[in-house]
């Protein structure tokens, strides 16, 4: 068997039988509660809601190996919410954009289509013009789907629902991909296939002919090493931050699993209450950290030497 699928279908029935405990009204061992917790963060093909019970499992496509890697592609509960967020952002920015190309530049739209054109303006002059500069208009709606969907993914995660896929390293680190791909390809073209080189085979310049071998064995990894820490920055930095939080507030929680107390249940409900203020708060700075730091990337490669 798979070592790599072994463990992980141990690990989703510690997982699922953690999980079970509190719910069969039995008290939840302290020793059990970092497996709730992963239970309720992690990914699973099964959808819990206000007492419905979704189960994705009937919609599993067979996995298959590519190489030593085990490709699976079936559904899971934060694949779904990707989903839904993606079509709940086309169901609001459609009509919001049709109004306001209606409307013209003359006349300036009303209430919830206001607020969201003075934000995408806000992104477009605030942040996205001034890393990029030349030609930045042209990026400006791949840095608005990028905040708007991270945003929407962090969101999902503190309501009931709570499922937040951005708490999940595979999604942070697609969207690093995506943003790292953009960025290199937008430097490429600006730069021409001389001066995109010159990004990965960087000499100082005026550098004595004789040192130039030298320095091109010592800084092309370096070059190389500083395209790749980027990616993977704001992957880690997203998950760190989402997963940080979640984290806390459901180890807070728990404890009214474990100690079964009302004034442990009162106190825990008050300090979550006040976590997840402050998490409201980190689900807009963070989807607006990696939509600005990408725009720097871009900004950067596109201005390189």
């Amino acid at each position: 068997m798979n070592p790599i699928g072994a463990l992980q279908e141990e690990s989703a029935v510690a997982a699922q039988e953690a999980a079970h405990g509190p719910e069969a009204g039995e008290p939840l061992l302290m020793e059990g509660l970092p497996d709730w917790i992963s239970h309720h963060i992690g990914d699973d093909q099964v959808i819990e809601f206000a007492g419905l019970h979704l189960d994705l499992h009937g919609l599993a496509i067979e996995p298959f190996q590519l190489g030593p890697i085990t490709v699976d592609f079936s559904p899971t509960r934060q694949l779904v919410v990707m989903l839904l967020v993606a079509i709940l952002l086309i169901l609001i920015f459609i009509p919001v954009a049709r109004t306001i190309r209606s409307k013209g530049i003359e006349k300036a739209p009303r209430g919830f289509t206001n607020s969201m054109e003075a934000m995408i303006l806000y992104f477009r002059d605030e942040v996205v013009r001034p890393n990029i500069g030349h030609g930045a208009d042209g990026y400006t709606p791949f840095i608005l789907t990028l905040f708007f969907f991270i945003l929407g993914m962090n969101l999902v995660g503190l309501t009931p629902l709570g499922i937040t896929p951005t708490a999940n390293l595979s999604v942070t680190a697609a969207l690093a991909v995506i943003s790292f791909v953009v960025t290199e390809i937008s430097g490429f073209r600006a730069l021409g296939p001389a001066g995109y080189a010159k990004t990965i085979f960087f000499l100082p310049p005026g550098l004595p002919t004789l040192m130039k071998p030298l320095m091109l064995v010592i800084l092309t990894p370096v070059e190389l090493l500083g395209k790749l820490t980027k990616p993977f920055a704001l992957a880690v930095r997203l998950l760190a931050n989402m997963t940080a939080g979640h984290t806390l507030i459901l180890a807070i929680l728990g404890m009214i699993f474990v100690l079964q107390s009302y004034l442990m249940g009162v106190g825990s409900v008050v300090i979550a209450s006040t976590l997840m203020i402050l998490e409201l708060f980190v689900a807009f700075l963070q989807a607006y950290i990696f939509a600005m730091l990408t725009s720097v990337f871009i900004g950067l490669i596109r201005h390189a030497h």
